[in-house]
């Protein structure tokens, strides 16, 4: 673990977004970063299909019962 320095600017949209979806500061960046290593990694997919693998590999049941629906 480190200390990562980051933008003021940045700093303050991660703070508000972190809010907005209910996680520390720390988690929205985790969130963050670990988004864009998987979108980089596959640049084919949308924003959607990436969450939707990630809940699938964490055995969420939601993530198959909204294509039920």
């Amino acid at each position: 673990m480190g200390i990562v320095k980051i933008d003021d600017n940045l700093h303050e949209e991660v703070r508000r977004a972190s809010t907005v979806m209910c996680r520390s500061i720390n988690a929205q960046t985790e969130f963050w970063i670990k988004i864009g290593m998987l979108a980089e990694a596959n640049p084919t997919l949308s924003f959607n299909d990436i969450i939707k693998i990630q809940l699938e590999a964490a055995d969420i049941s939601a993530a198959s019962q909204t294509e039920a629906a």
